[in-house]
């Protein structure tokens, strides 16, 4: 009798109740009556794990389901080793899952799914090696914590979410504070620096110039007449304003006889 294998299939070969031999993919005969041939599918499938209640380490009742990829590796282990291994599969992943999320909080469980799918994945591939199956990889599909929970949840994520907007808005504040105030400073500064600069600039330019017209007196040689009729000049100058009285230093007696003289000398002159 001839039997058709397909190309994602193995066949298992009996004689008289006893495994034989694994047939290929393709056309292969079969004794009537004395063997029989157990079709084995080597596609990758998947085992999906119905939802349960799962108690986490803080107490709190989550429900979790998830989903199992696995492939046939030897296709006469997972026939002859294992009864039934679609639910044999689904009893290992229920078991484990209520380990894994029984070790973790609530908000570590949440946050925890790829870790929690990597460690399934390697219980379980451990644990169906002997039955010739590879687990491929897998996936949780939810974590739901209950409804009275979940918004205690939602209230405290909108209650942090409002607390750090107050706290960035206080920085921000602050902030703009501590910049308008160093700007303060930094202009004072600048003002305080420019009536320096200009104020020593001044003060130079006074000094040359006096410095200057000592030099030009000196050059010249100015007599004593000369220095006294400047004197005089000067006094001019003082007697025009609102002032009643005018003090003398003390040097001035010198220059003072410096103009009788120059007197004496213009009084001869027009005698002469």
């Amino acid at each position: 009798m001839f039997r058709i294998v397909r190309p994602w299939e193995k066949g298992l070969i009996e004689f008289l109740g006893k495994y034989n031999r694994t047939a290929p993919s393709g056309l292969n005969i079969v004794l009537p009556f004395f063997e029989r041939m157990i079709k084995v599918d080597m596609r990758e499938q998947v085992v999906d794990v119905p939802p349960q209640a799962v108690i986490t380490k803080d107490n709190v009742v989550v429900e979790v389901d998830a989903v199992v990829y696995y492939e046939v590796i030897d296709p006469m282990k997972v026939t002859y080793k294992v009864a039934d291994f679609y639910s044999a599969a689904t009893k290992l992943a229920q078991t484990s899952l209520r380990n894994l999320i029984g070790d973790l909080a609530l908000d570590e469980s949440l946050t925890s799914r790829e870790v929690i799918n990597t460690q399934l994945r390697k219980i379980l591939d451990e644990a169906t090696d002997k039955w010739g199956v590879k687990v491929t990889r897998v996936e949780l599909q939810r974590i739901e914590p209950p409804a009275d929970v979940t918004q205690a949840m939602h209230r405290q994520m909108k209650a942090e979410r409002e607390r750090r907007a107050t706290i960035l808005e206080a920085e921000g504040i602050k902030q703009a504070e501590i910049l308008k105030a160093e700007g303060q400073k930094r202009s004072a500064v600048l003002e305080a620096e420019g009536e320096a600069e200009a104020r020593r600039t001044v003060a130079e330019g006074e000094a040359i110039a006096i410095t200057t017209v000592y030099s030009a007196i000196q050059a010249q040689k100015p007599t004593q007449e000369l220095i006294a009729i400047k004197y005089l000049e000067a006094l001019e100058n003082i007697a025009d304003g609102q002032a009643t009285k005018i003090f003398l230093p003390y040097e001035a007696s010198g220059i003072l006889s410096s103009v009788a003289g120059i007197g004496d000398m213009l009084h001869q002159k027009h005698a002469g």
